[in-house]
């Protein structure tokens, strides 16, 4: 059997991805900032800027599964960034800055602009825009789903 994994029309873009989030990362590393992540920043500002949320409105805030949200909870708990404590029932718990956080902000905000301007700034140096590959690619999906591809693939491959 060979190795599946060895071909990947993911890979490049993963580590793409990857790269500019480990570069943005460098920006608070410059700045001695422990334990804070690029892709926490989205759920602080946000926490920032509406005040504490449960979970669940934290999720749909940013567009994200509860499940996948708790997780980043979690870690931006061991972080220091945030604290939890229980909501209005006992299922629920509301997330809330911590200080640290809290005197991150106005970096933050200002990071997520100077992100923001520079991916504008390497759009202008491509032929096509990126934002625009994403448009493309949702609009095929909205047509057929990522999941009825896989598993037409998947039927084909298996099918005596």
């Amino acid at each position: 059997m060979d190795d599946p994994t060895e071909q990947s029309q993911w890979r490049a873009l993963h580590q793409l991805l990857g790269r500019i989030d480990g570069e943005i990362g460098r920006v608070y590393t410059d700045r001695d900032i422990q334990g804070l992540k690029p892709t926490y920043v989205m759920e602080l500002l946000r926490l920032h800027l509406k005040g504490p949320m449960t979970i669940t409105e934290l999720a749909d805030s940013v567009g994200r599964t509860h499940s996948a949200l708790s997780q980043k909870v979690a870690a931006m708990r061991t972080a220091g960034l945030v604290q939890t404590e229980a909501g209005p029932d006992a299922r629920a718990k509301v997330v809330a800055l911590t200080p640290k956080a809290e005197e991150l902000a106005g970096l933050l905000a200002a990071e997520w602009r100077a992100t923001e301007a520079a991916i504008t700034e390497l759009e202008e140096e491509l032929p096509y825009k990126m934002t625009q590959v994403v448009r493309d690619i949702e609009a095929a999906l909205a047509r057929k789903s990522f999941y009825e591809r896989v598993t037409e693939k998947l039927a084909q491959e298996t099918t005596p």
